[in-house]
Formats: structure tokens, sequence, C-alpha cells
């Protein structure tokens, strides 16, 4: 069972803790993601990376479910605001432009998405031949057989796996789109 936080309890997303314990800047090395990168960032949630992608990257597309997320992500952004457009919504049922991304960052979120099939095609869709899919999940909640499956997913839609690696908290799953 998958829990989606809700916004009122958004503060367990964005503390001094989380952010003590999770090194973004790492991520966005692993990601591949520089000054030049245009980043599909799914379940933005209130900024956690939105914020730090946003100060790293040429522009983020952030897609949020919750509307009150959106609201704490918009308040965050301050002046990094014009870097970000923000589409709320469902991931597998909005319509994203073809090739619009050189990476697509999915941090703890791809597990909690209902309709994952779909979601995979709209994300495939956005992202570049050549591009980046960075996905991480939380090992608590994903096994590596899930991660397998959520890899599988995209592989079917032109991703190739790069680079799987599993820590205490986290897996993660680097892929690349081939085609």
């Amino acid at each position: 069972m998958s829990f989606v936080c809700p916004s009122w309890l958004s503060f367990i997303l964005y503390n001094p803790i989380r952010t003590k314990f999770t090194n973004r800047q790492k991520v966005l090395g692993e990601c591949s993601i520089t000054e030049d990168s245009v980043v599909l960032e799914v379940g933005a949630g209130n900024g956690f990376f939105t914020e730090a992608l946003a100060a790293r990257a040429k522009k983020v597309i952030a897609i949020e479910l919750q509307r009150g997320m959106v609201k704490k992500l918009t308040k965050r952004l301050g002046r990094l605001k014009d870097k970000v457009k923000i589409i709320t919504g469902d991931v597998a049922a909005i319509g994203l432009d073809e090739h619009i991304a050189d990476v697509c960052l999915l941090y703890y979120c791809f597990h909690e998405i209902r309709n994952k099939e779909e979601a995979a095609a709209v994300i495939s869709r956005a992202v570049m031949p050549g591009g980046t899919l960075a996905i991480y999940e939380p090992t608590m909640e994903v096994s590596h057989k899930k991660m397998m499956e959520t890899v599988s997913f995209f592989a079917v839609k032109g991703f190739s796996l790069e680079a799987e690696s599993s820590g205490l908290f986290t897996r993660l799953a680097l892929m690349r789109k081939v085609r």
C-alpha cells in the first residue's frame, strides 16, 4: 500500500532532517543535470527537489497532483519561479508535448501512480532521444522485484537501463531513451 503525502503533512517532505540526509546535489549529479538541462520533475510535492533543480537547470517542468502542494511549491520558489512551469494533475492523464525534456526525475513517486503504463507513455513522449530517466524509490515500499517492474514499463517505451543501485533507504534506476 503506497502513501501519497497530503499537503497538510508536507513539512515531513521538506525539513532540516531530510535536508541533512538527502544530498540533493548528489542526486542532480547522478541525473546529469546541467545548466542547459530541461528537467521534467514528476511528483514535485512542496518543492524539495524543484528548488534545487531550478537553481541548477535551465528550466523545470514540475508536475504535481495535489493543489495544496502546488500552493506550497509556488510559494517556495520565490526568485526561481520564472524557471519553473508547474502543471497540476496526474502525469498519466496530462498531455505533454513530445521531446520537451532532457531529464526526467521520478523521486519517491512512481510507486504511488495508479496508471503506471499510461504514465510511462506520457513520460516517454516528453523525454527526448538520448535523454535520461532517473527513478528513485524507497526500499521500504518498493522491493527489487517491484523496481524491475517499474524499469520494464519504461523499457517497452524505448528506455534502456544504464545503472541501478540499492542502498539502505533508496533504490535507483538510471535509464537512457534510445528510441
